[in-house]
């Protein structure tokens, strides 16, 4: 049975609880999954699945990545643009290449579910956009060094600055997981998904979203809420 789904990050909104609660949510743009490659334990000693999601030209595709769709082009119009490799717990051999998978096939509302993505990038930055440092004292003659590191290490012992001592770079696009998100609501005619809270990554991003279990306390009054009560 596979658990994941591919999705493109949309816009944020605010649902309501039956509680009345207001909770943040974001809505994830998804629709079929395209199976372009199947990996078995036989063949490859592992049971897994190479989905493919998004649209793009079939004519702009590079020779190489042509031959690899190839199978999956006979039953499909346009190119995925996307192709991520997720694990799957039952055999593998079941599914088809070509084959579609829906996120209502994967994911109901209350399922608990972790989202992977790409942090937005923030370019070169110092230590205190980077790593909350204070910065130094801004009074008392202190001139140039309100946003300085300061001491980044010891004289002739150890006489080298430690790795992974924390300094200014580059900030940003790294692979980010939030886990413990909720699945507030799964439209089966466009595919989007509402998620509570904040999502890593920019808009139209690519996110792996994964079940991960169900949450607690979570009733038909929250899902129906979550799909109709939205005040931007």
């Amino acid at each position: 049975m596979i658990n994941t789904i591919l999705g493109t990050k949309w816009e944020m909104k605010q649902v309501f609880a039956s509680s009345g609660k207001r909770m943040p949510a974001t809505v994830v743009k998804s629709g079929p999954n395209i199976v372009t490659l199947i990996k078995t334990m036989e063949k490859d000693g592992y049971q897994a699945l190479q989905l493919g999601f998004g649209h793009r030209k079939t004519k702009s595709l590079k020779k190489p990545i042509a031959g690899h769709l190839k199978g999956a082009l006979k039953t499909q119009k346009k190119a995925p643009r996307f192709l991520r490799e997720v694990l799957v717990d039952a055999d593998a051999g079941e599914y088809k290449i070509g084959s579609t998978i829906n996120p209502s096939d994967v994911l109901k509302p209350g399922d608990m579910v972790q989202v992977s993505g790409v942090s937005k990038g923030k370019g070169f930055a110092g230590v205190m956009k980077r790593w909350g440092f204070a910065g130094g004292p801004a009074t008392h003659g202190q001139k140039d060094r309100h946003r300085s590191p300061g001491s980044i290490g010891q004289g002739t012992t150890p006489g080298k600055v430690w790795k992974g001592k924390k300094m200014a770079g580059r900030m940003g696009t790294d692979k980010t997981t939030i886990k413990n998100l909720t699945v507030l609501n799964v439209d089966k005619e466009t595919g989007e998904i509402e998620l509570s809270g904040p999502l890593p990554g920019a808009y139209r991003g690519l996110l792996v979203v994964t079940k991960i279990g169900e949450a607690k306390n979570f009733t038909k009054e929250d899902a129906k809420d979550g799909g109709k009560k939205d005040n931007k």
